[in-house]
């Protein structure tokens, strides 16, 4: 019929608008999934599913290559189980009761002493060489300003000597320094440790680390190449430090008046 077309009496602008509902409906829907790979599905504080999981599904399992050949890495859905059976207990059946360790915390990596299971390799640079080294091994560095702790005893925060510091290491690209080396016997025997930076208070004759006390420091986490560390190691350092603020003497966990 001469004047009846196709879109003659289809109204273009609202097919527009809900096209553009549609569009955006999906995107919050698929933004919002994405966002759920990390800490889902939720449990309660017993490690049970929780009772209201929201009203979107977890996502499909991804997998991205990684760079330098170090193969694939598969991000889920289920990320749950990864560290099961923590030494904690609860103090009371109530729900939101506070958990207390059951064992050693700072060996069980609970509470202000947890750590995440990181990737146990070392973190690289952008050009694939290890971004944290020993400044022993780097030839292009220098201390050229402030305190150089090497040398140093180590004194922890009950007044001990527990060693003395024998290198520094440093984040090459953002050149900070990280670590400290501490040899545990201060005769030395190539017995080490790592000791944060931001743990450590250097000072002219000494380097002290408050958050430790002398029977701590055989237990301090060791990095498995004299070299390098990784980042699940360094988690686990990190944590151990941490950890120490309030666990490595009971009076610290009392309370302070």
């Amino acid at each position: 019929m001469v004047g009846n077309t196709f879109f003659g009496n289809f109204d273009l602008a609202s097919a527009a608008i809900w096209l553009f509902y549609l569009f955006f409906a999906l995107l919050i829907f698929y933004l919002q999934t994405e966002n759920m790979r990390e800490g889902y599905p939720m449990t309660d504080d017993d490690g049970n599913p929780a009772p209201n999981q929201g009203p979107f599904p977890v996502p499909k399992d991804k997998t991205f290559i990684l760079r330098d050949g170090r193969g694939e890495l598969t991000v889920p859905s289920g990320q749950r189980g990864d560290r099961d059976a923590l030494a904690l207990e609860r103090t009371a059946t109530a729900a939101g009761s506070p958990y207390v360790p059951t064992g050693d915390p700072m060996k069980d990596g609970v509470g202000p002493a947890s750590w995440a299971p990181r990737r146990d390799v070392a973190e690289l640079d952008a050009h694939g060489h290890a971004k944290i080294q020993p400044m022993s091994e780097l030839s292009d560095f220098q201390v050229s300003a402030g305190t150089d702790p090497r040398g140093k005893a180590v004194v922890t925060g009950d007044g001990e000597v527990v060693g003395r510091v024998i290198d520094m290491w440093v984040d090459v690209p953002e050149q900070m320094v990280r670590y400290l080396t501490m040899d545990v016997n201060p005769e030395g025997n190539g017995n080490t440790r790592l000791i944060p930076i931001n743990f450590a208070k250097i000072k002219s004759d000494r380097v002290v680390i408050r958050s430790l006390y002398a029977h701590n420091v055989g237990d301090i986490p060791k990095n498995a190449k004299g070299n390098s560390v990784t980042l699940l190691e360094e988690e686990k350092i990190m944590a151990f430090f941490g950890g120490g603020t309030l666990y490595a003497d009971p009076r610290r966990a009392e309370p302070q008046i």
